[in-house]
């Protein structure tokens, strides 16, 4: 089995969120799906479980955060700068807040930030593998601290 990650979201509105991720391209797990949860998914290996608040609360007792606060910053990779700006102008259009911070464009790495209708960050991004300077990753982090 390949390595995968599941990413547990409280939602307030199970069927908008449902909606919402739909219209940024994620397709529905129908293995994953009930009154209280449902499963959508990136990719072979990303998927994203919406939970409502009380399905949350079976699994830990740990509060909610906040709409306006950044328990998490999840990060997925897009295959052009017009992916990117498809998938937050979609967030925007469909009940998310798009650009929650600043556009990032250092030629190399592209991304852009927005939250989902539940406060959740997300940040779509390209990377050139072309443009990558030696020590890239590294170069590019450290830009972006800047």
């Amino acid at each position: 089995m390949p390595r995968m990650i599941f990413i547990n979201l409280p939602v307030t509105d199970l069927a908008a969120s449902v909606a919402f991720y739909r219209s940024l391209g994620f397709t529905d797990n129908p293995h994953c799906v009930d009154d209280e949860a449902a499963g959508v998914v990136w990719s072979d290996t990303i998927h994203v479980m919406l939970l409502t608040h009380a399905k949350w609360r079976s699994f830990t007792s740990r509060p909610i955060a906040p709409p306006t606060s950044s328990e998490v910053f999840l990060a997925l990779a897009c295959d052009s700068r017009a992916a990117v700006d498809a998938m937050t102008e979609a967030a925007g259009a469909n009940g998310g807040t798009a650009d929650i911070n600043p556009v990032h464009d250092l030629g190399v790495l592209y991304s852009r930030v927005f939250a989902d209708p539940d406060g959740h960050v997300w940040e779509p991004l390209w990377m050139d593998p072309a443009a990558m300077p030696p020590n890239g990753a590294k170069k590019a982090e450290a830009q972006l601290a800047d």
